[in-house]
């Protein structure tokens, strides 16, 4: 199976190629991968139909606790590239493959950080367990104490660290033992400490590292994602294979023609259903003395979709429309609250896509009752991949009434959270002499805190099971797609609104001309027709954005 994800080479850097229009939420979603905020902030990206879980961990290990790039970047590796996943839901506007492979480089700077980290660990603190215990105990509980808000709290806390500090000190000079154990009980003390700042110098230069990634994903550099462990080196690489064709994998369910409809959801990828339009009318021959000459809803489709490519074009040049992408889809209705989907298969499906023979028979036969519903699409990707615009119709035939109806779906721009640039840590300070005046103070880019962190991690990140059962992890919204688990409604932006409401009326009478030209063409009097298209084509001036999914019944 060969797949084109849109780039010269999936491994190593990545220029898109001319024409590629979607980047901005792309990396915007790929820079979470290299964040180092809590965990809990992807809990403000939550929209009203997609929550993100956070699984806490135990209580007593808070010391094990991931921050959001960590859990961000296992989470969605785990979800889209483990063994035996469930489907995901496509990601219109954007490109999952990259988003990936940048969390996969975000875990592969973090595992050679722990690698050193681990080093160190085994250096200054297994050998020196008694001391490094007192030491991480000692930390724990400052943790502990500081998270309160009180400031006396945090006052406690920097206060415990001085204290056993000093005792320590004290303890080097006054040993109550001598001999080996005492020199050994003084390496213990010193040990961790000296440990510290060697893993201080190393969580510094990994965090500049991040930052600058994630900075430069957000300002347009386009930094590259390395992945070397998904190039397979030699036949017996197993694993650099599998993850190759898991990649590749993802990249042709990306390109699936089958999606889900999830009641007030609306179509899972394309956003809610904000607004449809439908023209019923009765099929009555034009000539009393000749029949109707057999059609089927496959023919008008057709024409709809022939005549949907000359969008682009107009009798001015007011550059209006950019080229559509013009698709037929088969949907699936799946509830409100389903946890998961299943995709088609069988031998008329082939990597993802129903087959056409069989989107011509959905759109003939399966019309009423269960069962699978074919839709022609017409979406646009604009606002550098923040706004998906899509455009749904269909037709059915029932008895002598021939229904042909447009809706209209809008995904808004991803939550601001995957907008936001790095800054550098600082705090407010009130001076010494003028305490009603305060300045700035920059803080270290690594606390001491988070080194002790990092460092107690960094062992057990060989097994994310345990490590995952200690300190917790982010549990994604299923069904999981990446770009509509987090994104916004388009209307509180008042271009985007515009650019999705002035769809609506171009597409509606392209698709209604097309519609009676093969109406007129197969000997149907199109007079009721014309009628109510021109009324559906006055309605639909003022179009504004409703919740056509949420039926007051």
């Amino acid at each position: 199976m060969t797949v084109d994800s849109g780039y010269a080479d999936i491994f190593g850097p990545q220029v898109p190629r001319t024409g590629d229009e979607s980047q901005t939420a792309t990396y915007a979603l790929a820079s979470a991968a290299y964040r180092d905020s809590p965990m809990e902030d992807i809990k403000k990206a939550d929209n009203d139909w997609h929550q993100t879980t956070v699984n806490d961990g135990r209580s007593w290990a808070a010391i094990f606790r991931p921050n959001l790039g960590e859990a961000f970047s296992r989470a969605v590796v785990d979800r889209m590239l483990g063994s035996g996943r469930s489907p995901l839901i496509q990601s219109f506007g954007t490109e999952p493959q990259v988003v990936v492979e940048h969390c996969l480089a975000a875990n592969r700077i973090r595992r050679e950080r722990d690698n050193k980290l681990t080093a160190i660990s085994v250096v200054c603190g297994l050998l020196f367990l008694p001391g490094f215990l007192l030491w991480l105990l000692v930390f724990q509980l400052r943790a502990t104490i500081d998270k309160r808000d009180d400031r006396r709290a945090s006052a406690l806390a920097t206060t415990l660290l001085v204290a056993v500090g000093a005792l320590a000190v004290v303890a080097l000079l006054r040993m109550p033992f001598t001999g080996f154990w005492a020199w050994y009980a003084r390496a213990a003390v010193v040990m961790p400490v000296i440990g510290w700042f060697g893993a201080r110098r190393i969580c510094e230069a990994t965090a500049r590292d991040l930052r600058e990634r994630w900075d430069s994903l957000l300002s347009g550099s386009s930094v590259g994602a390395k992945v070397p462990e998904a190039v397979p080196s030699s036949p017996g690489e197993t694993a650099a294979e599998q993850l190759r064709q898991s990649l590749a994998r993802l990249s042709a369910e990306q390109q699936s023609n089958s999606v889900f409809y999830a009641g007030p959801k609306g179509i899972l990828g394309m956003g809610t259903r904000w607004g449809a339009w439908q023209l019923a009318e009765e099929l009555v021959a034009a000539d009393a003395d000749r029949e109707i000459h057999p059609f089927r809803s496959w023919d008008v489709v057709r024409a709809v979709h022939d005549q949907l490519r000359m969008l682009e074009r107009g009798p001015l040049n007011t550059g209006g429309f950019p080229t559509p992408s013009i698709r037929h889809w088969i949907v699936t209705p799946v509830g409100e609250n389903a946890k998961a989907v299943s995709r088609p298969d069988g031998t008329d499906v082939e990597a993802y896509q129903i087959k056409p023979h069989a989107i011509q028979e959905i759109c003939n036969r399966q019309q009423f009752g269960a069962g699978d519903r074919h839709y022609l699409g017409v979406q646009w990707t604009l606002w550098d991949g923040q706004l998906v615009i899509t455009m749904l119709i269909t037709v059915t035939v029932l008895h002598a009434t021939l229904r042909i109806e447009v809706t209209g779906h809008a995904l808004g721009p991803v939550n601001p959270l995957f907008m936001a640039k790095p800054q550098a840590p600082t705090k407010q300070v009130t001076k010494q002499f003028k305490p009603w005046e305060s300045r700035t103070v920059k803080l270290p880019l690594v606390t001491t805190n988070e080194v002790v962190r990092l460092a107690v991690r960094a062992p057990l990140t060989w097994y994310p099971p345990l490590l995952k059962w200690l300190g917790g992890s982010m549990g994604l919204p299923e069904p999981f797609g990446l770009r509509h688990a987090w994104a916004d409604q388009p209307w509180r932006h008042r271009f985007m609104a515009d650019d999705a409401l002035r769809a609506a009326t171009p597409v509606l009478r392209v698709v209604h001309s097309a519609a009676i030209r093969v109406l007129e063409e197969n000997g149907v009097d199109t007079d009721k027709f014309g009628s109510r298209s021109a009324f559906l084509s006055t309605a639909v001036q003022d179009p504004s954005p409703r919740k056509a999914d949420l039926y007051d019944a």
